[in-house]
C-alpha cells in the first residue's frame, strides 16, 4: 500500500530537487558552504524517505532496503568523521566511484526486470549508457584512491598497446550498448559493465599524479550523467534532476581545473601516450641552496609591511593550517600586511585550501586568488611557500618543455624575497626543479611545515 499519492510524491520530489540547487549555490562560496551542504543532505533524505513511503515494497524486500540503509550509514558515518583532511580526495573519489557503480548495477537490474516487456528504445539506451559510464566512473574512481593513496604509483602507468586498447574498448563499449538498446538483453548488459570497466582502467592508468584531481573531477561528471540516465530510464525526475546538476557541474569544475593548469582535458587524459603527461618523481637535488633557521625567518618577516602565504600539499600533510592561521594572525598584529595566495590547483582537490583554511577558522576575507595575488606581487616583501612546489614555479612561464608550461602560477619571484618551508628538496608531482629554490633571494627552512611554523611563531615573540 503506498502512503503517498504519486502526484504528492512528485511535488514532494520537485522540494527536494529545489534544495539540490540551492545547495549547490551555497557550496559556490566558502560562507555558503556548510549551510549549502546541509540542504543538500536533507533533500537526499527527503527523497529516501519519499521513495519509502510511495512505494508499494513488501515485507522481505523494505526489510531489505532498510537494512541496507543502516548499514551503509554504520559504514559512512564513522568513515566521514575520520577521515584525515590529506585523504578528502580520497573520499571524494570513492564516492564518485560508488555512485557510477550503484548507476551501472540499478541499469543491470533494470534489463532483468524487462525481461519479456518492450520498456522502449528511450529507456533501453539511457540504460546501456548508465551501464557503460557508470563502470567506467567505478573502476577509475578506485584506481584515482589507489593513486592518491600510494597504493599504487601516481606515475603514469602505461600498459602495451595501450592506444589501441583504449580505443577498442571504446569501439566495444558503443557496440555493445547500441545491442543492449536495441534488445534490453540483460547478459549483453553484463558484458557492458565489463567492457565499461576495462575502459575505465585504460582511462586512468596512464594519468600522472599532478592530473588525478581533475580527472576525478571529470568522473564526477560521469556519474551525474549516468544517475541522470537512470533517471531517464526509470522516469524518474529527482534523478533525473540530481544527475544533470552533477555531471554539469563537474563538466564545468574540470574544464576550469585545466584551464587553471594550462592545459586540454584531452591532453591530461591521453598526453602520457605520447609522452606528455605530468609525472610524479622521486629524484632529489643535491645543488646548495640558502639555509634558514626559524629565527632568520622571523626577523624577516618580522620587518616586512607585506606577506603572502601560499600554502600547498605539504601544508595539508603536516596538518599545519592551525599554526600557519597563528602566524598570519600575529603578523598581522603586529602590522604587516599578511595574506594568502591561493592558487586554483594547490593540493589534491579544488578548494582543497580554502578548506584547511576555513577549519583553522581563517577570515574569507584574507584568501586572495591567484590573479589578484599575482597583481600585487611586484610589491610585497616576503612570500612564504608552505609545501607548495609547482604552483610557484617559473618553469611554467619560462621552459616549453616543462610539463607544467603555460600552467597559470602564483609570481612569487616577482617579490622582494621568497621563504619555502619544504621536508626535502624533492620535486613536486610535476618532477622537475623549481628554479626559484635557487635563487640568491631565496631561503628554504627544512623540515615538519607544522614544526618549522611552530619554531617561527615563537622566534617571531622574541623579536
Amino acid at each position: 500500500m503506498n502512503l503517498l499519492p504519486a502526484a504528492v510524491a512528485e511535488v514532494i520530489y520537485l522540494a527536494a530537487a529545489v534544495r539540490f540547487i540551492l545547495a549547490l549555490k551555497g557550496l559556490s562560496s566558502p560562507r555558503g558552504a556548510r549551510r549549502g551542504n546541509l540542504l543538500g543532505a536533507l533533500g537526499a533524505a527527503i527523497a529516501v524517505v519519499t521513495v519509502l513511503l510511495s512505494t508499494d515494497f513488501r515485507g522481505a524486500n523494505l526489510a531489505f532496503v532498510l537494512g541496507s540503509v543502516g548499514i551503509g550509514s554504520a559504514v559512512a558515518v564513522p568513515a566521514a568523521r575520520r577521515v584525515k583532511m590529506t585523504e578528502m580526495p580520497q573520499l571524494v573519489a570513492i564516492f564518485n566511484g560508488v555512485g557510477g557503480g550503484a548507476a551501472a548495477v540499478v541499469g543491470v537490474i533494470e534489463l532483468a526486470e524487462w525481461m519479456g516487456t518492450e520498456p522502449g528504445a528511450v529507456a533501453t539506451t539511457a540504460t546501456a549508457f548508465a551501464i557503460l559510464v557508470g563502470s567506467t566512473s567505478l573502476l577509475g574512481s578506485i584506481l584515482t584512491y589507489f593513486k592518491l593513496q600510494g597504493t599504487i604509483t601516481s606515475r603514469p602507468i602505461v600498459v602495451p598497446f595501450a592506444a589501441p586498447l583504449m580505443v577498442a574498448a571504446l569501439v566495444a563499449g558503443v557496440g555493445v550498448g547500441v545491442a543492449v538498446a536495441l534488445t534490453g538483453n540483460v547478459w549483453l548488459g553484463v558484458v557492458l559493465m565489463a567492457v565499461g570497466l576495462a575502459f575505465g582502467a585504460l582511462l586512468v592508468l596512464p594519468v600522472g599524479g599532478a592530473d588525478v584531481p581533475i580527472v576525478i573531477s571529470l568522473l564526477n561528471a560521469f556519474t551525474g550523467l549516468t544517475v541522470a540516465a537512470s533517471g531517464w530510464a526509470m522516469s524518474n525526475t529527482l534523478l533525473l534532476v540530481a544527475g544533470t546538476l552533477v555531471g554539469a557541474s563537474g563538466s564545468i569544475l574540470t574544464i576550469a581545473m585545466a584551464t587553471a593548469m594550462g592545459r586540454s582535458v584531452t591532453g591530461i587524459l591521453f598526453g602520457a601516450l605520447k609522452g606528455g603527461s605530468t609525472a610524479g618523481s622521486t629524484q632529489t637535488s643535491d645543488r646548495p641552496v640558502r639555509r634558514a633557521q626559524a629565527e632568520d625567518v622571523a626577523i624577516t618577516l618580522a620587518y616586512a609591511n607585506k606577506v603572502v602565504v601560499v600554502p600547498g600539499y605539504g601544508l595539508a600533510v603536516a596538518q599545519a593550517q592551525h599554526v600557519v592561521a597563528e602566524l598570519v594572525t600575529a603578523l598581522r598584529a603586529r602590522g604587516v600586511d599578511a595574506v594568502y595566495g591561493i592558487h586554483p590547483v594547490a593540493g589534491r582537490m579544488p578548494g582543497h585550501m580554502n578548506v584547511l583554511l576555513a577549519e583553522a577558522n581563517v577570515p574569507y576575507e584574507l584568501l586572495v586568488e591567484a590573479d589578484d595575488i599575482n597583481a600585487a606581487m611586484p610589491s610585497t616583501d616576503v612570500v612564504v611557500v608552505v609545501g607548495a612546489n609547482d604552483v610557484v614555479n617559473p618553469a611554467a612561464r619560462t621552459d616549453p618543455g616543462a610539463p607544467i608550461y603555460g600552467m597559470p602560477i602564483i609570481n612569487a619571484d616577482q617579490a622582494g624575497q621568497t621563504i619555502f618551508l619544504k621536508r626535502s628538496m624533492r620535486p613536486g608531482f610535476a618532477g622537475i626543479e623549481n628554479e626559484l629554490l635557487f635563487s640568491e633571494k631565496t631561503q628554504v627552512l627544512f623540515g615538519d611545515a607544522k614544526e618549522s611554523l611552530t619554531n617561527v611563531v615563537g622566534a617571531l615573540k622574541e623579536v
